[in-house]
């Protein structure tokens, strides 16, 4: 089978894989272009394209999918499908109907649940027990075609978002190529989403990102998970912005301190900071301008100290 395949991030990286080991045609990789980032500045590729570049694929990077210039090569591709998995812009409405097998996309949630841009940071905030991935032909309407397989996935107790990503990008990838040989054989089934089942997981910003200490323990704890490694969750302490990792939850009762305060810092036990209800251990910290470290080894350089409030 011709394929497009359009991703950007690593979270595409294995979908590719399976259809390059799968024999499929790969007659273009569509991805983001490179942007400047990390501290120098320097132009970043994605890890669609590194992957691409190891194949000698070929590659485009526009700036948009409307570009009339980029929708006439595309036409010329030759490609009997188009495969998107997490490139990030919504395709417009001639590339939709530009393939005679439609455009397919890989999400990371059980539709209808989590339509959006970050369905695994919000799975984990929520405390979903369990997520998972979809593949569905793509409408107009984002994350709103029929359903084609799903692939549930547990959520472990601690798992964090980049870790659950990792692994639904696997399981992402060995459903797009059972649903590309369905296709082929003429055996594929869809089902139309429920619409009365419908949640969004909006896109993860630095905003969002910020701790709110008068909720519950647990409720952070599960924020906390969802929002590592990318934004990663923080909070002003000294005026300093601080991420906060690893957090276990405990609801034995705190009296007498104000959510956020520093209950314990201690270089061999560790960090403990008072919530709404009851109270968090902080296994590695972040602070501003400097790399991810154990509590413990921050405390040890005097990062923090009880009765410390973070904001």
């Amino acid at each position: 089978m011709k394929v497009v395949f359009w991703g950007s991030p690593d979270f595409a990286v294995p979908s590719l894989q399976a259809l390059l080991d799968n024999r499929h045609q790969i007659v273009s990789v569509v991805t983001r272009p490179d942007r400047p980032a990390g501290r120098g500045r320097n132009l970043r590729r994605t890890a669609v394209k590194n992957k691409a570049l190891n194949y000698d694929l070929s590659i485009l990077e526009p700036e948009s999918p409307s570009d009339g210039e980029f929708l006439r090569a595309l036409g010329k591709s030759g490609a009997d499908v188009c495969v998107v998995v997490a490139y990030g812009k919504k395709l417009p409405r001639p590339i939709l109907e530009m393939f005679p097998l439609g455009c397919i996309n890989v999400h990371a949630s059980l539709l209808p649940s989590l339509r959006g841009a970050a369905p695994i940071n919000w799975a984990i905030i929520k405390g979903f027990k369990t997520s998972g991935v979809t593949v569905m032909r793509m409408v107009d309407e984002m994350d709103a075609g029929p359903i084609l397989m799903q692939s549930q996935e547990e959520i472990g107790v601690s798992e964090t978002a980049f870790e659950l990503e990792t692994r639904l990008a696997v399981s992402g990838a060995r459903a797009l190529t059972e649903v590309l040989e369905s296709i082929e054989s003429g055996s594929i089934k869809s089902r139309e989403q429920d619409e009365s089942m419908v949640t969004y997981a909006p896109k993860i910003n630095k905003s969002v990102a910020r701790i709110d200490w008068s909720q519950e323990a647990t409720v952070i704890a599960n924020m906390i998970r969802g929002m590592d490694k990318i934004p990663g969750a923080w909070s002003l302490l000294q005026g300093n912005p601080t991420k906060l990792f690893n957090a276990i939850p405990s609801l034995t009762s705190v009296t007498g301190s104000l959510p956020g305060t520093v209950l314990d810092a201690n270089d061999m036990s560790g960090l403990r900071v008072a919530t709404g209800q009851g109270a968090l251990e902080i296994g590695e910290v972040q602070p501003s301008g400097k790399k991810r470290m154990s509590a413990t080894s921050w405390i040890r350089g005097r990062g923090t100290e009880v009765g410390q409030r973070f904001q």
